[in-house]
């Protein structure tokens, strides 16, 4: 065999066994251009189809120099949402199809394969894939260990009662922005958001008037029960971001939510109820005629919001006060101006 088609051979069969190899692809590039680096010399390059044969490999082994997106796992769904704002897309996402279900936004591109569950990940995939970073939340403290043979583990602290939830995901979202050194991004995308919400506001404003309604957000769970969103929701939140009052006085919970029965809700006589679509019980519920006592659907107080994440990142907030606003501008401007109601 001539030694130009031998070289060829010989390369052709190196890229074919890649990914058969127990090599790392990174190890594997290095060596080559560590090899290359030895017979690129005149006398390598004399004819035109080696120097052909070093473009071609160049060309291939570029993306290991040139490339510098951050090899992350997210094991959690509030820094799957984070890791996209910050124009990072994961290697992996715990249960990735269930959040393009649920969370939906930020759009979790189609090729991001899951990583097993948020409760058990598959501890073969993440070393398949090599991560150098990979975020958990607390639930998965326990194999923290088993994680670290792997990559370096950060910590995403979740929903609680002993601390300010919204405050905990954006210093979150800045913390891992430091440890991708995109903080200036990430300030960029939290300024934005803040300007997003001013707007909101004033639209509010400028439908309503200066005295806003008092608002509650309740999420249907069946035709005799509902969560309602209180202290440290994200949608309460939100509310509070847009100027406005909660319609119900709740008891704080670790998740913000309360589950009541269904009767409770008539209890908010004044105030604006807004529920988050969709419930599939929804004409068995409006048509019975317990739901069209509710003082706040007689008075036409009652409105839907576009399915939104309610336990999501800092951006949350976001998609939840386009919702909230979104469902209020379709009420008419005097509803739901009053104080908020009390459970007890």
């Amino acid at each position: 065999m001539r030694a130009p088609l031998k070289t060829t051979c010989v390369v052709i069969a190196a890229l074919k066994t890649v990914s058969k190899c127990s090599f790392t692809i990174r190890k594997l590039r290095f060596f080559a251009c560590f090899r290359l680096a030895l017979t690129a010399s005149s006398t390598f390059l004399e004819t035109p189809l080696k120097r052909c044969l070093l473009g071609v490999l160049l060309l291939w082994l570029t993306p290991a120099w040139a490339s510098d997106a951050p090899r992350v796992a997210a094991l959690s769904w509030e820094a799957t949402e984070h890791l996209l704002m910050l124009d990072v897309t994961p290697l992996t996402v715990a249960d990735a199809a269930d959040y393009r279900a649920w969370v939906v936004r930020p759009t979790l591109p189609a090729d991001v394969p899951s990583s097993g569950s948020r409760l058990e990940p598959n501890l073969e995939l993440l070393a398949e894939l090599q991560p150098e970073l990979i975020v958990i939340p607390p639930l998965l403290e326990d194999i923290r260990p088993l994680l670290e043979r792997i990559a370096p583990v950060q910590v995403y602290q979740g929903f609680s009662q002993q601390h300010d939830n919204l405050q905990v995901q954006r210093e979150a979202f800045l913390d891992l922005a430091r440890a991708l050194r995109r903080e200036a991004l990430a300030r960029q995308r939290l300024q934005a958001m803040d300007a997003e919400l001013a707007q909101w506001r004033e639209r509010l404003r400028a439908h309503y008037g200066q005295r806003l309604p008092a608002v509650t957000v309740i999420r249907l769970s069946s035709p005799t029960a509902a969560f309602i969103n209180g202290p440290n929701s994200m949608p309460q939140h939100a509310l509070a971001l847009l100027g406005l009052q909660p319609a119900m006085d709740l008891a704080p919970s670790p998740w913000g939510i309360t589950q009541v029965p269904i009767t409770a809700l008539g209890r908010i006589e004044e105030g604006v109820v807004l529920h988050i679509e969709p419930f599939a019980q929804e004409a068995q519920l409006f048509a019975s005629p317990l739901w069209q006592a509710m003082p706040f659907v007689r008075e036409q107080r009652f409105a839907a919001m576009p399915s939104t994440w309610t336990y999501g990142g800092v951006f949350s907030l976001q998609y939840l006060a386009e919702a909230i606003g979104e469902a209020l501008l379709k009420l008419p401007s005097e509803s739901g101006k009053a104080t908020q109601q009390s459970l007890e």
